[in-house]
């Protein structure tokens, strides 16, 4: 049989053919990844700008006597030129981070075939190897996304960025910017927040442990892991020998230094909320949000810090007091024994001390129980501690049960896995041995404003017990009854009619028609008559029928627009419910009207800012001082000051007379105590507290504005008038005392039983004698 063989030519031709396919094919390939590569080009993002770049800095909010009191930002980061950095912070990121960065045209090619090595022959991703450029270029120029196309971007934005700025630009742009975890942006906010220095002053130590960070900012937090963030430092540090910007020695001195946790102190952004939120909406309307949260602008308040932390302390203090007057509620939630762990982990998280701080509230798990000493083991986060009879005899005899799981409907007892709240009285060493207190999210709310009457400056404002949990600013958004709150102006109108303090008024039952066919009586709050009173003793002692047949006597409508001039805004009924507080008004509003008493009867506008300016240093707004205007004569203000003072003095404001000085307020409680209030001041400030449930309902039988309010009030002005010298109120000379018997409010002689002074305006004092 014949054999058939192959032709050399039909091979030639076959090779050839085959040739051409894939060289035609790698043309292609080459156009097609050139094309893709010119249109991702034409489409990047410049590179010049970043050489005016100008990364966003923190807005900063300052009190009256300049301390830092508030921050506006996305992210938060204070600028440092590089020439102000240490050098060897410098070295030590670009040791951790990037080691041919001075070498390097902004890609490290012998850095990607070394990672790719190491993470083929790991058989996983142990190594990066993109530039600081590269990562400059990620973080400003392109978005987060993943994917093939961004790397190519990157590379060529990364060249791009190393033609047109010096190594020192690139360096300023990512020491500025990168994040270093706990919320600090940028080496100086991280310096400030784990180690409380500038930059300048950081150690070694503190430089390599800061350029650990990059790589996993939370993993390496001294702050939470502080034995990993050890290992980070040492690798930093072991780099830096190795490029030889320290020597051995130096570098086995930093891992032996000590690293001390020392965060600056931050502005309390949470004791200030609700005055900054109230702020931030001002400036967000006037300046925008890029401005006013990336421009770094500065803006100068009324506000004085020692009375805001006063306020907020005060305010939160005495809701949690009379929170637990109500009772212990009972556990947040019960946790299965499998579901702990987990949630413990979560707490853990969002602890950023290094231990639990004393007097802080954190969420907690019973884990065990010791039924001899009537304690429970509780556990914070990754922490233990003992909750003691002791810190929980406020709730009374509190049930334990230790098994997992709900107890029986309407036990408010503990079981294992019980969620509850706990303060912290001594905190743990090593994660054991902390003492807790029982502790509970109050639902009552309140509001504390503060002003200086004769500025009008706002100098403290607490709108709740929690911004976090409720924006709802009450001591300008909530309008409230203010029940005998109120009567201070009801009785000045009085006082303006030609009535005086020893006007004698019959309290005794009286009854109205209400409109509906039916009958209005209104009641006492004891619900008792004490005949004829005047009307010092009325409002001293808050007495709800003599407050309704003075403003039967001066009318309705007079009282509602001699309201108005004292600068409410709110409706203000003309009817005689109104003797009793029924407008509904804000605690802003009615501390600021008792604040033209204060003030010699002069209206003087509140007002928050003062100055804003840019980064610069240019004024973009400043605010004159305001133009007082007189509303009511100073006489009046004074008697009406005066009859307050009584208030205080033996009346149902008592508590407010712990302050130690003259003070004038009045107490103010609504039907079914819904709403308390204390309104007071000293001739330098003037201070409203609210409390309340924000869905109306009782705050019980110790929820007047005596036992409610005034305490909050009190402690609060405590602490506020410490550096304010003692002032007592001064008599215009158009005002007269004179004895008076005060159960007939005629003139009394020297030496008569129950004879009092009385103040008046002149010309208003009794004429004749007893």
């Amino acid at each position: 049989m014949e054999r058939k063989i192959k032709s050399p030519l039909t091979t030639n031709s076959f090779l050839s053919t085959l040739l051409l396919i894939a060289v035609t094919l790698a043309v292609v390939s080459i156009l097609g990844v050139s094309g893709y590569v010119f249109y991702l080009m034409a489409k990047l993002p410049r590179v010049d700008r970043l050489a005016d770049y100008k990364p966003p800095i923190v807005s900063q909010v300052f009190g009256d006597d300049g301390t830092l009191v508030g921050e506006f930002y996305l992210e938060r980061r204070i600028v440092v030129p590089v020439n102000k950095m240490p050098r060897k912070l410098i070295q030590a990121f670009v040791s951790a981070e990037d080691s041919n960065f001075y070498s390097h045209k902004g890609i490290d090619y012998l850095g990607i075939m070394r990672a790719a090595f190491k993470n083929l022959i790991s058989m996983s991703k142990k190594e990066g190897a993109s530039t600081i450029t590269q990562q400059v270029t990620k973080s400003m120029l392109l978005s987060p996304e993943k994917k093939f196309s961004r790397k190519i971007k990157e590379a060529i934005l990364a060249k791009r960025m190393e033609e047109r700025l010096s190594k020192d630009e690139i360096l300023y742009l990512y020491l500025n910017q990168i994040y270093l975890g706990s919320g600090a942006y940028g080496v100086q906010a991280a310096a400030e927040t784990y180690f409380g220095k500038n930059v300048e002053q950081l150690n070694l130590a503190e430089m390599s442990m800061l350029a650990g960070l990059p790589k996993a900012p939370n993993t390496y937090s001294p702050i939470k892991h502080l034995e990993k963030a050890r290992e980070r430092q040492g690798y930093v540090l072991d780099r830096m020998t190795t490029e030889g910007y320290i020597t051995p020695v130096e570098a086995e001195h930093a891992r032996k230094t000590p690293i001390v946790l020392q965060p600056m102190k931050k502005v309390n952004n949470d004791q200030s909320a609700y005055y900054l939120e109230h702020l931030r909406i001002q400036l967000e309307q006037k300046y925008g949000e890029d401005l006013l949260y990336k421009g770094g602008l500065k803006i100068y308040t009324t506000m004085n810090a020692n009375m805001q932390r006063a306020a907020y302390d005060s305010l939160r203090k005495g809701l949690k007091e009379v929170d637990k007057r109500q009772g212990f509620r009972g556990p947040i939630k019960y946790l299965n024994e499998t579901d702990v762990d987990v949630f413990c982990s979560k707490v853990e998280d969002g602890i950023d001390s290094v231990t639990l701080k004393t007097g802080e509230t954190y969420q907690g798990v019973v884990v065990g129980f010791n039924p001899q000493k009537g304690e429970a083991l509780v556990r914070v986060g990754e922490r233990k501690g003992v909750l003691t009879r002791k810190g929980m005899s406020w709730a009374g005899r509190v049930g334990m049960t230790n098994s997992y799981g709900k107890p029986v409907k309407g036990n408010k007892g503990l079981t294992l896995g019980s969620v509850i709240e706990v303060s912290v009285v001594t905190p743990e060493i090593n994660k054991e041995g902390a003492q807790f207190a029982l502790d509970q999210t109050p639902e009552v709310q309140a509001a504390l404003v503060s002003v200086d009457p004769r500025t009008g400056g706002v100098k403290a404002m607490v709108g709740g017990y929690d911004f976090k949990k409720s924006q709802f600013n009450r001591a300008i958004q909530a309008k409230r009854n203010a029940g005998s709150a109120f009567k201070p102006i009801i009785y000045a109108a009085a006082l303006d009619k030609g009535m005086t303090p020893a006007a004698v008024i019959e309290d005794a039952p009286v009854e109205y028609p209400d409109g509906a066919g039916g009958l209005w009586k209104p009641q006492n709050y004891d619900h008792e008559f004490r005949g004829p009173v005047t009307m010092r003793e009325a409002l001293t002692y808050s007495i709800n029928i003599v407050s309704v047949k003075i403003m039967e006597q001066i009318g309705a409508q007079y009282t509602a627009e001699y309201a108005k001039k004292l600068g409410f805004t709110s409706q203000i009924p003309a009817n005689l419910a109104l003797a009793l507080g029924a407008a509904s008004i804000s605690p802003f509003e009615l501390t600021s009207a008792y604040a033209v008493f204060a003030n010699g009867g002069v209206l003087t506008p509140q007002y928050f800012i003062t100055k804003v300016t840019d980064t610069d240093g240019t004024v973009l707004q400043e605010t004159p001082p305001p133009v007082p205007v007189p509303v009511i004569s100073p006489e009046t203000s004074y008697v009406i000051t005066n009859l307050m003072q009584s208030v205080v003095a033996s009346g149902t404001g008592y508590r407010a007379s712990v302050i130690g000085r003259p003070v004038a307020g009045k107490t103010g409680t609504t039907n079914g105590a819904k709403d308390a209030w204390f309104v007071g001041y000293i001739p330098q400030l003037v201070t409203g507290v609210w409390v309340g449930y924000d869905q109306e309902r009782s705050l019980g039988s110790s929820g007047t504005g005596g036992q409610a309010a005034a305490p909050i009030w009190g402690d609060f002005m405590q602490k506020a008038i410490m550096n304010l010298p003692s002032e007592d109120f001064t008599a215009p000379e158009n005002v007269s005392f004179v004895l008076i018997n005060p159960r007939t409010g005629k003139l009394a002689k020297e030496g008569t039983a129950g004879a009092v002074m009385e103040c008046f305006i002149k010309g208003t004092e009794p004429a004749s004698y007893d």
